[in-house]
């Protein structure tokens, strides 16, 4: 049978020192070849205890249209918390690997909920040095616990408690954005569905790698949520690409990494810019991180907020449903 888990591919390769050619980017895509090395990009940090509430407003707005991502400080959420999502993330990935099968994607199906490795369709066959772990978590009728792993015993308690710190987090986040672009507080969480919004957990866990220069954890991308919010472990791997080249993020513990995302991108009729970004992998440690997708519900119609529009200002995007976004996104259609 083929092995296709890329946790047991490294532990094959990490015995050999190589990697299956399907892993070796195309030299322009490389590592090695392709990043400002010596120097870590200072995404904006943005501390949203602020009690200026104006500067708050125009940092956010400032960082969304220009960078795309900045970190969040001050935010709340107990570093316990954080600590303890890491944990029962972390332990799901070392079980057995029959363990982990458990809540793999089933064959056939069409979603991108379960245990997994391949998200999208690969360009040139070319894999990403990742497994991944996709699962809802919010609102209740949208969990499907069918994904979610029985091992360790804490890991629903957990997510259950980390979603419920996340929520008002998001909430100030999406009425920030939305004052930055002249509109009501609420305007914008209503323009991707208000209470049915959609928080997809996904866990990436990106096992060493003997040739990390060559490799990927994950192409470059936009997001196709609204917001990203990120938890990273403290091993280097994001990148942004800014000004034509590609940087390193820097990590700062505890705080969390929020990217603007397509949906946000197309409601601002492109005043905000979706970050474009990858992974890159480590020789020695795992990464991993905790990204949470806030996506608007399927069947929802995404499209620029209608104030914006002008006559000096026409639509940039259609407005369509956010499955049809996704599937011509993961399927590298037009949109």
């Amino acid at each position: 049978m083929e092995i296709e888990r890329v946790q047991e591919i490294a532990s094959l390769s990490n015995l050999k020192g190589t990697i299956p050619s399907e892993f070796i980017r195309l030299e322009n895509e490389q590592p090695v070849t392709t990043t400002i090395h010596g120097v870590v990009l200072e995404v904006p940090v943005i501390d949203v205890s602020n009690s200026d509430h104006q500067s708050l407003v125009a940092s956010i707005s400032e960082a969304s249209k220009s960078w795309g991502i900045f970190q969040v400080v001050n935010h709340g959420i107990p570093n316990e918390l954080i600590s303890k999502l890491q944990k029962v993330g972390k332990e799901f990935f070392e079980l057995p690997q029959e363990e982990k099968e458990v809540i793999a994607k089933p064959i056939g199906y069409e979603g991108v909920e379960g245990y997994g490795t391949k998200l999208q369709k690969e360009v040139g066959g070319k894999k990403g040095w990742v497994d991944h772990l996709f699962h809802r978590v919010w609102p209740p009728s949208a969990i499907n616990y069918q994904f979610w792993p029985n091992n360790p015993p804490s890991y629903r308690e957990t997510n259950e408690q980390y979603v419920q710190s996340l929520i008002p987090v998001a909430d100030k986040l999406l009425g920030l954005l939305s004052q930055g672009l002249g509109l009501e507080d609420g305007e914008v969480k209503q323009g991707l569905g208000g209470e049915d919004l959609i928080y997809m957990l996904k866990i990436n866990y990106y096992p060493p790698c003997p040739c990390p220069d060559l490799a990927l954890g994950v192409v470059p991308h936009t997001d196709m949520s609204s917001i990203t919010i990120l938890v990273p472990n403290e091993v280097q791997g994001l990148q942004v690409f800014k000004d034509d080249h590609w940087y390193d993020v820097a990590y700062i513990p505890n705080a969390l990494i929020v990217h603007i995302g397509d949906q946000i991108e197309i409601l601002s009729n492109g005043k905000y810019k979706s970050v474009y970004h990858r992974t890159t992998v480590n020789k020695e440690k795992t990464r991993m991180s905790w990204p949470m997708f806030l996506e608007p519900p399927p069947e929802f119609e995404v499209g620029p907020i209608p104030k914006l529009i002008t006559q000096d200002n026409p639509a940039k995007f259609k407005t369509k449903k956010f499955k049809d976004y996704v599937y011509c996104k993961l399927n590298k259609l037009p949109q």
